[in-house]
């Protein structure tokens, strides 16, 4: 069935025979005589669209359409006439008409508009069915949310892991949510009740991490002026999140592989072993199993259970649910009256590619629903000046042209986000180790790029 079709017109024959058309064509066809008599059928549950004549005894079609999308906001609604004019039709365009066809009519063309009309609705109909599901939901499902085959598929590998209290490897591009499926694993694990200590490895500087990690006591390094719990100690009896692992330095994974078989840690500055009982959920842009700057065997200790978490391009039947939650949850934190998304946006949302995945939507949700003079487009594909290649650049061979182009762009991320690595790690998607390279290569140093209070 290609859609469902409310036929009104009090024109017996045309009536008639464009319903047989129609049911020829595919479409479910409710007919009536009266406009009245239509609407007495209409209820909020309607899945189809209307055709109506304007001019017919008692409401015609243009005081029909505004009755129709009362009940139904955004209800497509065709309109047709034998009467019409230019003023007319641009009146009921104006009014929110679908579209405006003339008698004598071309079946054709009929049944095409027709059809674009209904798959508006079948939109519309998905993406109110998809938030109405959203208010419903509870448990892992309000966590993760998505009704795709391979987000359901994940939220049933990740009950599994939650139960088996093993180490885990979270794969996901940048901006799929690897924390917050971590979070999951924790929340619906036995060791719920302490605590989930997240760390992303990428983002402490190499000279801190084994303190960050281990802790150290007063006096073991020069700026140690007080004994420092770590991120093992405190999250004994919970989940340790290290994200972006492979960023670790060599000397590091050999202490994280200790502490694990052993199951015992030491401050830095101290000899006395302590014991620790954690689960350590790992997380990683690129396979572990074949980066050289990564031990095997922490690899091997690690990998007892796998998650994988698939873009958000490979799950577009998610992205309405998505933008509803976060659009709702930035309306609310912000007092602001929630913004209904038009069909043409869901479609824009769903045939968007979505490099930064979950992350990139969230911030394209909450710039929607704070900015009323932005629609989806203007959100997605804002008018940004074309980076040109300057005269004397030209002239230069290709491979200097790629090394002046990558430093610009470094410099610029460096200097928008204040010299915040993270920040920048995020926003350009690399590993920690690559940027360091690129910096040094570029004479680059993050101490140029801090507000001048640091």
């Amino acid at each position: 069935m290609r859609g469902t079709v409310m036929l009104i017109d009090d024109e017996a024959m045309i009536r008639q025979s464009t319903e047989q058309w129609l049911k020829i064509a595919g479409f479910e066809v409710q007919s009536f005589e009266h406009a009245e008599a239509g609407l007495a059928a209409l209820d909020d549950q309607f899945p189809g669209i209307i055709v109506s004549d304007v001019k017919m005894p008692g409401m015609d079609g243009l005081a029909l359409m505004a009755e129709a999308q009362r009940r139904i906001p955004e209800l497509p609604v065709i309109l047709i006439t034998g009467h019409g004019d230019v003023d007319m039709a641009i009146k009921a365009m104006r009014e929110g008409a679908y579209d405006f066809i003339e008698k004598p009519f071309v079946p054709e063309r009929l049944v095409e508009t027709i059809h674009r009309a209904c798959e508006k609705r079948q939109l519309m109909v998905e993406n109110l069915r998809l938030q109405q599901n959203l208010s419903s939901q509870s448990g892992l499902d309000a966590k993760l949310i998505g009704i795709s085959p391979s987000i359901q598929r994940l939220k049933r590998e990740l009950l599994k892991c939650a139960e088996l209290d093993t180490n885990v490897i979270i794969y996901g591009e940048t901006g799929t949510g690897k924390e917050l499926v971590a979070q999951c694993l924790h929340e619906f694990s036995g060791r719920a009740a302490h605590n989930f200590v997240p760390l992303n490895c990428g983002a402490i500087p190499e000279a801190l991490i084994e303190s960050e990690l281990f802790g150290h006591e007063a006096g073991a390094f020069t700026s140690a002026d007080k004994q420092r719990v770590g991120k093992f100690e405190y999250a004994d009896g919970g989940t340790l999140f290290l994200d972006e692992i492979e960023s670790m330095p060599a000397n590091l994974q050999i202490k994280l592989l200790r502490a694990l078989q052993e199951g015992v840690i030491e401050r830095l500055g101290s000899n006395q072993p302590m014991s620790v009982d954690l689960r350590i959920v790992a997380a990683s842009k690129a396979d572990l199993r074949t980066d050289d700057q990564f031990r095997q065997d922490l690899y091997y200790r690690l990998n007892v259970t796998q998650l994988h978490i698939p873009p958000l391009r490979e799950r577009i039947e998610d992205v309405p649910l998505l933008f509803a939650h976060y659009a709702r949850q930035a309306a609310g934190q912000h007092q602001r009256e929630l913004r209904r998304t038009t069909a043409q946006d869901i479609q824009n949302l769903q045939q968007y590619n979505w490099p930064g995945n979950v992350r990139e939507l969230k911030n394209i949700a909450v710039r929607y629903a704070l900015d009323g003079s932005l629609a989806v487009a203007d959100v997605l594909y804002p008018q940004e000046p074309m980076m040109s290649v300057e005269p004397e650049e030209s002239t230069l061979s290709l491979a200097a042209q790629v090394a002046n182009f990558e430093s610009k762009v470094l410099g610029r991320s460096l200097s928008r986000h204040q010299g915040n690595i993270k920040a920048v790690l995020d926003e350009l998607d690399l590993p920690r180790r690559t940027l360091n390279q690129k910096m040094a290569k570029y004479g680059l140093n993050r101490s140029d790029f801090l507000p001048e209070s640091e």
